[in-house]
């Protein structure tokens, strides 16, 4: 693997520890603020260096779309926090937005991980990659919809009356 496969690999491990650490705990803590930076930080530098692989195609590919898609889900989700807008709504963009950024990182890895199964051939199996990403999208989707409203509910007051 190359130095930038081994950064773009140590900053995808870290977001994915920090993001489920997020999505286990209580929200609006400082320790989710926290813990959602690092998730953000990390997020960015994964996709930055995602931008910067061509190792798989050779030219622009599928994956750097996804990337591109991976930043506006985060620029979608952290600015409704920056701005507090809109005004009564913007908590629960932020809580959609970044629930679909990690349901997207969590389709990565698994998609990553079963794309390289030993027996596989070559070492990548697009279709691996399709059937994943759409499981795991569809399962993330239906968890969202069910949790969200509870996980927002449990957020702290002050975070949830409209500013």
């Amino acid at each position: 693997m190359s130095q930038i496969g081994w950064i773009h690999t140590i900053f995808g491990l870290v977001a994915l520890l920090a993001g489920t650490a997020v999505v286990l705990m209580r929200k609006g803590t400082r320790g989710h603020r926290t813990l959602g930076h690092v998730y953000f930080t990390s997020m960015l530098a994964l996709n930055g260096t995602a931008l910067v692989i061509y190792d798989l195609f050779g030219s622009f590919g599928p994956f750097h779309w996804m990337a591109l898609a991976s930043l506006a889900t985060l620029a979608a989700g952290m600015i409704p926090v920056f701005t507090r807008r809109p005004k009564g709504g913007w908590l629960e963009l932020h809580a959609g937005f970044i629930s679909g950024s990690y349901v997207g990182l969590v389709a990565a890895f698994l998609s990553e991980i079963t794309s390289r199964v030993p027996g596989g051939g070559s070492g990548f199996s697009a279709t691996a990659v399709l059937i994943t990403t759409v499981l795991t999208i569809t399962v993330g989707a239906l968890i969202i919809r069910h949790n969200l409203p509870r996980s927002i509910g449990r957020t702290p007051a002050r975070f949830r009356k409209a500013s």
